[in-house]
C-alpha cells in the first residue's frame, strides 16, 4: 500500500467513525431518539424486541456525549490527512490504530459487562474495517514531503 492509499483510507476511518455521532446526538431528544434506539437494538442484538429506550435523562445525557466524542474522534482521524500525515506518516498511522485498539477493548469490554456481547464482535468488524490496510506501513512511508 501506498501512502496516498493510506490517507484515502484514513479519510474512511474518520467518516466511518463520525457517520455514528449524529444517529447517536439525536438520541439526546426524544423525539428524534428513534434511530439512536434502533442502531442500540441492532448492536446489542434485541432486533424486534425494541429494549432499548432513550426515556431516561441520563441515557438522553450519554448519547449526548457518545455522539459529540464520535463526530470530534472522527474529525479528529480526517484533520491528520493533512500537513500532519505528510510530516509524519507512520506516526499517524499508529496512533490512529491505538485509538482504535484502545475504542474496541474499553468498548467491547462494557458491552459484555453490560450483557450485550454481540456488540464486540460488530466492533470487532469495524476495528478490521476501521483500521483497514494500516495494520501495516505504506510501502513509501519512509519519505517525508513536508514539516508542520
Amino acid at each position: 500500500m501506498t501512502r496516498s492509499f493510506h490517507r484515502k483510507w484514513l479519510k474512511f476511518t474518520a467518516i466511518l467513525v463520525m457517520s455514528f455521532g449524529p444517529i447517536f446526538a439525536l438520541g439526546s431528544f426524544l423525539p428524534f431518539a428513534e434511530p439512536a434506539r434502533v442502531t442500540m437494538d441492532i448492536l446489542g442484538w434485541t432486533l424486534f424486541e425494541g429494549t432499548q429506550s432513550f426515556d431516561h435523562p441520563t441515557t438522553q445525557f450519554l448519547s449526548a456525549l457518545a455522539g459529540g466524542f464520535l463526530i470530534g474522534w472522527g474529525a479528529m482521524i480526517w484533520g491528520l490527512t493533512g500537513r500532519v500525515y505528510d510530516a509524519a506518516p507512520n506516526a499517524v498511522r499508529k496512533a490512529v490504530i491505538s485509538g482504535m485498539l484502545f475504542w474496541f477493548a474499553v468498548d467491547s469490554l462494557g458491552s459484555i459487562a453490560s450483557g450485550h456481547p454481540s456488540n464486540a464482535g460488530f466492533n470487532l468488524f469495524f476495528l478490521l474495517v476501521g483500521v483497514g490496510p494500516m495494520w501495516l506501513p505504506a510501502a513509501d512511508s519512509e519519505v517525508v514531503s513536508a514539516h508542520i
